[in-house]
């Protein structure tokens, strides 16, 4: 019965294009245009072959939401899931950390948004330039879904273009030395500065993390399932396309960076895109292409907008939140769960104010911790789900997963993994500080709501 005061509520106004770009436009942001430089000291040109690893990973994970959200197209996606298969907890917990990991993230995409303006106007404090954003997002948020969808739709194109654009740029000055005195740069600088894998085996490892960071936001797919014109064509295409889509432009675009610019100098500072055309005497694209980075980051925060305001929403539909969240406006969009998602995002500028050059990192840690939670709860969700299917229910869906169970497995092995691995990277120590005291208040919350 949820389900169907859900999709009567929620209106089903986003198109193929729309799902596609939304999906897009929420993994390649901040993690790919400046969290890069982070990874590439770890790895070298090396983080390659660790983008190529988390993107088989993600796949999985996407296959694993597929499957449901073509089954089951509802807005909360994976939170009714959990709430559905794996109890009342689990669908709290998902719905509340997920929520939790967008306003981070949102935090991390206003913070890189300052430093892109810093570019320009470097006398402009950061959290000047993170109000201004947070408030124009907002407001776009207040408008119908298709109107989101459009944004998103053109927000997120821009980025898709410039990648390629900056790819084809990129091979023109690696074989014809275009922009470098007509002196080709060859691909000599993924090798010559200590090897593919200079930091060797451990080096890819400790990468991991912040490379599956990166990749937060794909699952934005199942959240706008109940918004979906014809969800049953247009989450499987856009699950499949996405995948491949996110391994060319990462990959594609980062070992095309490392061929130009010698993996060892790519700074902290700024976004490594913007410091490549610079190098090589290009002060128009690198100005272009602070552009892009900083459209870019706005797309992602507006797509974290736009997930916290539906999960919000579904939390309350499921009795696992406030039901001053379970309405919507007349044009079908939930205002105040974006109102309120809106406001937690203000800590964010006060980070800004406060901690300015420590931000993203700490953030980073943080939200990783969050879609890690996000992701793992799909795939036990997945499983549960399989349990809950009679053999004819299974032998009808639509889009199963690859390789049940064991993909499923491999990948909850890989994110436990991973969640390790941040125990050995200095400033990703506090995200493990952090989640045990979140999911205590969830708990604590929880049997408070429930009483």
């Amino acid at each position: 019965m949820r389900e169907n005061h859900q999709d009567s509520q929620l209106r089903r106004g986003l198109s193929n294009r729309h799902m596609q770009l939304i999906a897009l436009g929420g993994s390649i942001g901040v993690g790919l245009f400046y969290g890069s430089s982070s990874t590439i000291q770890m790895a070298g040109p090396s983080i390659l072959f660790a983008y190529l690893i988390g993107g088989i990973v993600i796949f999985t994970i996407m296959r694993a939401l597929g499957e449901m959200a073509v089954a089951e197209p509802v807005s909360g996606s994976f939170s009714t899931y959990a709430n559905k298969y794996l109890g009342n907890f689990a669908g709290f917990l998902s719905g509340w950390t997920y929520w939790f990991m967008w306003i981070v993230v949102g935090m991390a995409e206003l913070t890189v948004v300052g430093v892109y303006i810093n570019y320009w106007f470097p006398d402009i404090p950061q959290w000047i330039t993170a109000l201004v954003v947070l408030v124009v997002l907002t407001l776009v948020n207040f408008a119908n879904v298709k109107a989101y969808g459009e944004f998103e739709f053109w927000f997120a194109m821009i980025k898709v273009v410039a990648i390629i654009g900056m790819i084809v740029l990129g091979l023109a000055i690696i074989l014809f030395g275009v922009g470098n005195q007509g002196e080709a740069i060859g691909f000599s600088n993924l090798w010559s500065h200590g090897g593919f894998m200079p930091n060797g085996f451990n080096g890819i490892l400790m990468s991991l993390v912040l490379v599956m960071f990166s990749f937060g936001g794909v699952e934005l797919v199942g959240i706008s399932a109940g918004e979906a014109k014809n969800p049953e064509k247009t989450i499987p295409k856009a699950i499949n396309n996405i995948v491949w889509r996110i391994l060319i432009f990462y990959i594609g675009a980062l070992g095309v960076m490392m061929a130009i610019y010698p993996w060892n100098e790519v700074g902290a500072e700024g976004s490594p895109f913007v410091q490549i055309f610079d190098y090589v005497g290009i002060p128009a694209a690198a100005h272009i292409i602070n552009f892009v980075v900083l459209t870019a980051a706005m797309s992602a925060f507006n797509s974290g907008l736009y997930g916290s305001g539906r999960m919000l929403y579904n939390l309350s539909l499921q009795n696992n939140g406030p039901k001053y969240f379970n309405t919507v406006s007349k044009n079908g969009s939930p205002q105040r769960g974006i109102l309120f998602s809106s406001l937690m995002l203000l800590i964010g500028v006060v980070l800004n104010y406060v901690v300015p050059e420590k931000v993203f990192i700490y953030i980073s840690a943080v939200a990783t911790v969050a879609v890690i939670t996000s992701w793992m709860i799909i795939l036990l969700t997945q499983l549960r789900f399989r349990k809950f299917k009679s053999n004819e229910e299974i032998a009808k869906l639509e889009f199963k997963i690859p390789l049940y169970p064991i993909s499923t497995y491999i990948a909850i092995v890989f994110l436990l993994m991973v969640v390790v691995l941040m125990a050995f990277i200095p400033d990703m120590r506090v995200a493990l500080y952090v989640a045990p005291v979140w999911f205590l208040i969830l708990y604590i919350g929880y049997k408070v709501i429930k009483k």
